[in-house]
């Protein structure tokens, strides 16, 4: 029973022994194509409306994290969590200057794709739901909830980070430098995080089975929000005019299947990122075998933008 109880403290609390480096970072969009993968219209348009998904959650990420801050015990836990929150933050703001900077700047309304993600995270998963006090009895429940579904993504983040650090085929069709850097410095910092909210969750005292519920809800809302915000940046290129693009249609599915079937390299498929999520639901997942921080060290490093970072420090 000693033994158990022992076995049950040593995961709680943080499970790195590295300190994670936040890094201020600049992007300059004026040279970038809106394909910014040369003759790949469709999937150019598919990750450009990761900058369109990402701020408003991240922020949230960021508020809900300074929200239950105070609660940490244990102090390797805490600075990786102020860590993380300096990451998330910086990572909300790179996407928001593609937004603004890049995709705006060339005639694509993305107003439409920020009010869906203002009202999922600042209305629907705010701290009063659609304006309601939470009752106090409640109120960590709530809270737990969400930092459930704040590990769930970050583990779906993991796992695309891992795709975009080791792809290599869109460097080969000539990618556009900037928005490869963007996707790469981000998915190597999400590698390099990757046990904060995992072990923030357990820590506060989330549970194994809840992942099953959260990693469905998840998985929908996720590749839902994905391929609608990227439905409707297409519909606005004339060479989608007579397809009008649309979540419910079938041929926006079909086009993802089909280019990720014929390349992986080019997209990852629907099916492989719902079969990435089986192992978040294994008893003896542990983020920490996901991916490989020395190679994620390894590209920030070396990233133009982290560069840029340090010489201004410097």
């Amino acid at each position: 029973m000693a033994l158990l109880s022992r076995l049950k403290k040593t995961k709680i609390g943080s499970s790195i022994n590295y300190f994670i480096q936040p890094r201020k970072v600049k992007f300059e969009w004026q040279d970038t194509p809106i394909d910014w993968i040369p003759n790949h219209p469709f999937s150019s348009y598919f990750i450009n409306e990761i900058n369109n998904i990402l701020p408003a959650g991240e922020f949230w990420f960021c508020r809900l994290y300074n929200k239950v801050l105070p609660q940490i015990t244990d102090e390797k836990l805490a600075a990786d969590v102020k860590a993380f929150i300096r990451q998330e933050a910086m990572h909300a703001q790179a996407h928001v200057s593609a937004n603004k900077e890049y995709l705006s700047v060339r005639n694509i309304d993305i107003q439409r794709n920020l009010r869906i993600m203002d009202v999922l995270f600042n209305k629907i998963l705010a701290d009063k739901p659609l304006g309601l006090n939470v009752p106090k009895v409640l109120e960590h429940q709530w809270d737990l909830f969400r930092l459930g579904i704040i590990a769930t993504v970050e583990h779906m983040t993991c796992v695309l980070g891992k795709y975009v650090l080791y792809n290599t085929e869109w460097e080969k069709l000539g990618a556009d430098p900037a928005m490869l850097d963007l996707v790469k410095w981000h998915g190597a910092e999400e590698i390099e995080h990757r046990t904060v909210a995992f072990d923030l969750y357990r820590h506060l005292g989330g549970t194994y089975i809840a992942r099953y519920y959260l990693s469905v809800a998840v998985i929908i809302g996720v590749i839902g929000l994905w391929v609608d915000g990227a439905a409707h940046l297409m519909s606005q290129d004339p060479r989608y005019k007579s397809i009008k693009p649309a979540v419910y249609k079938p041929w926006i599915w079909r086009e993802w299947s089909r280019i990720a079937k014929k390349d992986h390299k080019i997209m990852p498929h629907p099916l492989w990122l719902v079969s990435q999520q089986l192992g978040y639901l294994m008893p003896w997942y542990d983020p920490v075998h996901e991916a490989s921080t020395e190679d994620a060290l390894n590209y920030l490093n070396q990233s133009p933008a982290a560069k840029r970072a340090l010489l201004k420090i410097a």
